[in-house]
């Protein structure tokens, strides 16, 4: 069989078709970049009810009339910012379920100094969590809350729910990693290898932006080649030039993590995989996932190269709750938040599963009542005092802390 012969011609006349469009892309693109962009982030409107060393409570302001009896709160990861969950009108889940009547509220974790890098996970966990919800559980008159954790911040709401699980009306966990123990992902496969003390050691808290290249070379092809052509070949689009900025602002604002905290996490959950275990411990005590014996709905991505299904899958089989669900969704580690499709299934989701538990009345106390909520910020802060002093005695001090 003699080989197919393609016309030269017709190969000249598609490289002159080429340049021409290229030429008109990058005229168009002249018009596009030079002018005005809309490429805020995070910007449905919120008050801040709660404040606590960086750490601060975000209450979003209702657009519905309240649906659910029982106020939800998000916690987000330590890595990146919480901005991830209101990217945009049109890709904002918090919008979303604002829009559903859901009475929400977000830990904003802000940016740790160099005097924070001795926190630990208990810090956050029955410190700084805690406070907040024993903040919105005395604002709201309930003893119970709605607790939804993503990635990190899920793990975080694993622990508090068994070590707290009268506070917890309903646990949603999203993109999750509660099992370690997993060669799936990259990510778990370099954690198992890693010296985290040397690392600790060497800088303190985790910079931000080390870890953002560490996520980055995770999948390099895609995520530091690939999307540049993207936008390349988009950049007369200036819907979607505004899109790519909005993404690449929310992925370079990295805080740092904890020096303590990302130690611990990575040898009792990456290196031990103690959670799943229910061998881990905070404070002293041991969190035994029996103890999560509220509804749990467990949700995770098929496609997440971070967090892959089997880091997520086995959570339900562990807990103490008869109440659970697992939800896989066809997308990866960001989409399950911003990808159109995704948008359109997770929020009707959560709330529908929401309303079918929502059982205990709410009383929201009135903007009147700040002088009754300001003392629970008082003991909270207190607290947060006494336990830091205590805890400073047993830690090496850092050099570096009084140039902070």
């Amino acid at each position: 069989m003699s080989p197919i012969k393609i016309p030269v011609d017709l190969i000249l006349n598609k490289l002159a078709e080429d340049v021409e469009k290229s030429q008109d892309r990058i005229l168009k693109s002249k018009d596009v970049l030079l002018g005005p962009l809309d490429t805020s982030i995070a910007t449905t409107p919120y008050e801040v009810l709660y404040e606590e060393d960086r750490v601060k409570l975000k209450h979003y302001i209702p657009t519905q009339k309240t649906q659910l009896k029982t106020p939800l709160l998000m916690v987000y990861a330590l890595i990146n910012r919480e901005t991830m969950l209101d990217l945009q009108p049109g890709r904002s889940v918090v919008q979303n379920l604002l829009d559903e009547g859901v009475d929400l509220y977000m830990i904003d974790w802000g940016y740790p100094a160099r005097k924070d890098r001795y926190l630990t996970i208990d810090d956050h966990v029955n410190g700084y969590m805690s406070n907040v919800i024993d903040f919105i559980l005395h604002r709201h008159k309930l003893p119970r809350i709605n607790l939804m954790g993503i990635c990190m911040g899920g793990s975080f709401s694993i622990m508090y729910s068994a070590l707290h699980p009268e506070k917890v009306q309903n646990l949603i966990t999203t993109v999750t990693p509660s099992n370690f123990d997993t060669d799936k992902g990259l990510l778990h496969i370099w954690m198992k290898g890693i010296d985290v003390d040397r690392m600790v050691d060497t800088y303190g808290n985790m910079p931000g932006d080390l870890l953002n290249m560490g996520f980055l070379l995770l999948n390099p092809a895609r995520l530091m080649l690939d999307k540049y052509v993207g936008f390349l070949e988009n950049m007369d689009d200036k819907v979607f030039v505004e899109n790519f900025i909005r993404m690449e602002k929310w992925i370079f604002d990295s805080p740092d993590v904890p020096g303590e905290t990302f130690r611990q996490f990575i040898k009792d959950c990456y290196q031990k995989n103690l959670l799943i275990q229910s061998k881990m411990e905070l404070g002293g005590r041991r969190v035994d996932l029996k103890n999560v014996t509220m509804p749990l709905l467990n949700i995770y991505g098929r496609y997440d190269h971070l967090v892959p299904p089997e880091a997520c899958e086995h959570l339900t089989s562990r807990v103490g709750s008869k109440d659970t669900e697992d939800i896989c969704l066809n997308t990866g580690h960001i989409g399950i938040y911003v990808s159109s499709k995704c948008q359109r299934e997770l929020t009707p989701k959560i709330v529908g599963w929401l309303k079918e538990r929502d059982e205990t009345g709410a009383t929201q106390v009135s903007r009147k009542d700040v002088s009754n909520i300001s003392s629970v910020r008082k003991d909270a802060a207190k607290t947060r005092k006494t336990q830091a002093a205590a805890s400073s005695k047993t830690r090496k001090q850092d050099p570096r802390e009084s140039k902070s």
